[in-house]
């Protein structure tokens, strides 16, 4: 059992994150995409990789997206 650990800011800006810039089934399918090309990457050396680079680039940006929301950090000076 967890407890809510968020603070309100960030509950408010996940809630505005999946409202208005991409849908949580779309969010889980990149995650989803993103652990399967880079388990397979090392897998099999790195071959997946380059057939998959377009969704590794995209599943990248979205949980880097995602991390900003749930701690800003770039923001920062």
């Amino acid at each position: 059992m967890s407890t809510n650990t968020l603070s309100k800011e960030a509950e408010t800006r996940l809630m505005n994150f999946f409202n208005k810039t991409i849908e949580p089934e779309t969010m889980a399918k990149t995650l989803r995409q993103v652990n399967y090309i880079l388990a397979l990457g090392i897998m099999r050396e790195h071959e997946t990789l380059q057939n998959e680079i377009g969704n590794l680039e995209n599943g990248y940006y979205w949980l880097n997206e995602l991390a900003e929301i749930l701690n800003p950090y770039l923001d920062k000076e």
